[in-house]
């Protein structure tokens, strides 16, 4: 068994971090700023002249095939970049990528969807959920019924990633009632100028999500992704995949905040002394790195997994939900060791405090992780203590 990084791993992750620190975290205290008027952290037109400074370098396409101009570099290679990009807040991520149900795209829809969405001339978002159906993706209502070679689209969609900025959607709608889930939901792609409206949802944090409302949007049969009825099992293919990508992010920032406490515990001075000294303190930040340690691990395991053609999904799950209560811990110790100063917004850990809470709710709650990791372990599907 060797954890040792290759020669190629060690490259590609010091060069990330070096991009974070030198292009990115710079522009910190400017998105704070821009966030706190109002405005978005980072403008689209800063975000495409650092992916642009990224390409020149080889950050494009970290997933995606070769045979599209991608670096496809696989899970683990991914893992460690989300890990070093969580490093900051600064809302940023390499471009040359799309969502992976879009590969399965027939010829025609890849010219028109894809291959502009890996360019960056197209912005897909993903519209499963809705106001009755969240975690309980089975229950969407949305229909979609047949009209000529059309199909109308009736309904909403709620708390749609890319909802606002997205010129095409994902949409999931039930196209027979009878099946529902098993057979009877179908993925549309739904151009903007179809019909469809966005709201954005104000949150406590800086996602912002929307609403999207279908009122008898047209789509043509020829829009249908993958095939008619199979459309929530490619639903359950994009969600699966990020469930080990999500605590990647969050191990950076967990490291990046707990490296600000222990700066911050040194200098800080109460009744003579360093409050580094002081056991409360410690104990802190000694739990906080054991829980990053062991949250790392988990993720990675579940990359390798993936990597090597593995079933990863339970894995994946134990990594969602150890890797978003761990953030949530140690950016709660953190926020606690700066005392007053962490709960102003001069510093960036409240607002880390903020986006780190949706961690535990989006792809998947805490509480349908534990509902499936339970389920894989009295059914027999997973047993407890196999061999490796």
């Amino acid at each position: 068994m060797d954890f040792t990084l290759t020669d190629e791993q060690k490259m590609i992750q010091k060069t990330v971090r070096d991009f974070v620190n030198k292009e990115l975290k710079p522009l910190e205290q400017e998105v704070l700023k821009n966030e706190r008027e109002g405005r978005p952290g980072i403008s689209r037109e800063k975000v495409k002249e650092l992916r642009d400074k990224a390409k020149e370098i080889g950050f494009w396409g970290i997933n995606t095939p070769e045979e599209y101009g991608g670096a496809n570099l696989g899970p683990i290679m991914s893992v460690l970049i989300a890990m070093e990009l969580g490093r900051t807040f600064v809302p940023f991520n390499f471009g040359g990528s799309a969502d992976n149900i879009l590969y399965l795209c027939n010829e025609e829809q890849k010219q028109k969807y894809l291959i502009p969405t890996i360019n960056g001339e197209r912005r897909s978002c993903f519209a499963l959920t809705e106001p009755g159906a969240g975690s309980d993706a089975r229950s969407i209502q949305m229909q979609a019924v047949k009209d000529g070679d059309h199909w109308v689209l009736n309904g909403e969609k709620v708390f749609i990633t890319n909802g606002n900025e997205a010129d095409f959607a994902m949409v999931f709608a039930v196209t027979d009632k009878e099946k529902g889930a098993n057979g009877g939901v179908t993925c549309f792609l739904v151009d903007r100028e179809m019909g469809w409206e966005s709201e954005p949802i104000h949150t406590m944090g800086e996602w912002g999500p929307a609403t999207l409302i279908f009122d008898n949007v047209r789509v043509p049969e020829e829009n249908i992704l993958g095939e008619l009825g199979q459309g929530f099992n490619l639903g359950m293919q994009w969600i699966g995949q990020g469930r080990y990508m999500i605590p990647a992010g969050a191990i950076g920032a967990a490291e990046r905040l707990l490296q600000m406490a222990i700066d911050y515990s040194k200098t800080r001075i109460t009744f003579g002394k360093p409050i580094a000294e002081r056991q409360a303190i410690q104990w802190m930040i000694a739990d906080s790195a054991v829980e990053i340690e062991a949250a790392k691990w988990i993720v990675f395991r579940a990359a390798w997994m993936a990597e090597n053609g593995m079933d990863a999904r339970h894995q994946s799950s134990m990594a969602k939900l150890n890797g978003a209560i761990m953030a949530n811990q140690v950016v709660d110790r953190v926020l606690q060791i700066h005392g007053g100063m962490g709960y102003t917004k001069e510093l960036p850990i409240e607002r880390w405090y903020r986006e780190l809470r949706l961690y535990r709710i989006f792809e998947g709650t805490d509480e349908i992780q534990r509902r499936t990791i339970a389920r894989n372990i009295l059914k027999g599907h997973v047993k407890v203590g196999e061999l490796l």
